[in-house]
């Protein structure tokens, strides 16, 4: 059975433990409000631009563009973003998780571009060709990072390095619920639209391939800008339900110690009681 020293000891260990954790429950807190409303404020536009693009490819017809076929290079560009700092539950492996369990990639048929460090030393860890490093950007994600990395992706794609890109993300649903999502970026894919809308003529100035030229760089850049903001909102929700849980199962913990530390010093006071009676019969 523990000492009395030791359990107080552990108790002290785990309150300190408690307070860090405590703290940075608050520190998520303050930064989830932020990335929540950047979010929020931006995923019309992105959703527009989604929509938008989606619906343009739909109605072109055949368009002979690099842009919407695959290349001949068997090469896959996975884009995967993490955080750069753990203790947020399963937030980073998770996203990992679909990488590794995918059946579709390999570590011969894929290059990652990574964003965020854990997802990087975890892939890289499993042997898997990390081209490109742009962990930084997700500390405060700009619009202005998300074109450098679709100008990357772009002369890579151009060049036959690679033939499909994808992105691999967590999608911020609300505070409690973050789902790791997979989305295909290039090839754009055409939708077909439901009723007569995918009938209608569409009229393009100027001309059609010179027109994707110039969107598909655009909603490139939207759709990963928007993958980050939703990312950072993520990666601090979760962070904060992890540290939330681990609060309280350090107070759990310390009212466990604090019952283990009474019931030892009442062991305690009682083994002096009875020698001070025994050694008072002894002596009468």
């Amino acid at each position: 059975m523990a000492s009395m020293r030791d359990i107080k000891r552990r108790r002290t260990s785990v309150q300190s433990t408690q307070q860090i954790t405590k703290a940075m429950k608050l520190v998520s807190t303050v930064k989830l409000q932020k990335a929540r409303t950047r979010a929020e404020e931006s995923k019309p536009y992105f959703d527009c631009m989604y929509a938008t693009m989606t619906s343009l490819l739909a109605k072109a017809g055949n368009i002979n563009h690099p842009y919407l076929k695959a290349d001949d290079s068997k090469k896959k560009a996975v884009i995967v973003v993490t955080s750069n700092r753990g203790l947020a539950g399963g937030y980073n492996s998770n996203v990992v998780k679909m990488v590794t369990e995918n059946e579709a990639f390999t570590k011969e048929n894929i290059r990652i571009y990574a964003i965020g460090g854990k997802g990087l030393e975890l892939l890289k860890h499993k042997g898997y060709d990390i081209v490109a490093d742009y962990s930084e950007m997700i500390e405060e994600p700009s619009y202005d990072d998300a074109k450098s990395i679709t100008k990357r992706l772009l002369t890579d794609f151009e060049n036959g390095e690679i033939g499909e890109i994808y992105l691999i993300y967590t999608f911020f649903k609300n505070t409690v619920s973050h789902i790791p999502t997979m989305i295909k970026v290039l090839p754009a894919e055409v939708q077909e639209e439901a009723g007569e809308a995918q009938l209608t003529p569409m009229n393009f100035e100027p001309e059609a391939e010179e027109a994707i030229s110039l969107l598909v760089p655009k909603y490139i850049s939207s759709i990963l800008y928007g993958a980050f903001v939703e990312a950072v909102a993520s990666e601090n929700g979760a962070r904060m339900q992890a540290m939330d849980s681990a609060t309280s199962n350090a107070e759990e913990m310390i009212d466990d110690l604090e019952l283990k530390y009474n019931r030892a010093r009442q062991g305690a006071i009682t083994q002096e009681l009875t020698e001070i009676i025994a050694g008072a019969e002894a002596i009468g």
